[in-house]
């Protein structure tokens, strides 16, 4: 329970400073793992955001229309959408990278370096924890097993 009020406390913390600055987490997320990108499929787009596609189009949408994104067919496979950002979309990410880094801040206060190592390895853990096995792979054949 505990885990859980405060990811919930620090989740609606860190959407209010994002929608001081015209965002949103949801935002964040896509226009970050597109910010190294020059364009990626919209299918592994949710994949690395975390959310379901479905619900990764809304938000483009929104995201299309503010001119923060542009969404093209990629030609070699008309089934795949690719997402780009705009020049816009790299200045929402720039502005709201500030205050990320100052929730970060924030969040961190009186926690020295080796504190945060071992926060992580503990969120690492749990998160291993439960989360679901990998899917079995299909089992070797003779030859693969051989060395």
């Amino acid at each position: 329970m505990q885990l859980t009020r405060t990811a919930r406390v620090a989740s609606r913390v860190f959407d209010e400073a994002l929608a001081a600055l015209g965002g949103s987490s949801a935002m964040w997320l896509v226009l970050v793992s597109l910010q190294d990108q020059v364009h990626g499929a919209q299918r592994d787009l949710a994949a690395a955001v975390g959310i379901e596609g479905p619900t990764l189009t809304h938000h483009l949408n929104r995201m299309e229309r503010a001119g923060l994104v542009t969404r093209r067919r990629d030609p070699e496979d008309r089934r795949v959408h690719l997402v780009e950002l705009t020049d816009d979309g790299r200045a929402m990410f720039s502005r709201l990278l500030t205050g990320v880094i100052e929730f970060d801040g924030r969040l961190r206060a009186g926690f020295d370096a080796q504190e945060i190592e071992q926060l992580r390895g503990y969120l690492d853990r749990l998160r291993a924890n439960v989360a679901p096995a990998p899917a079995p792979g299909p089992a070797p054949t003779s030859e693969e097993a051989t060395p």
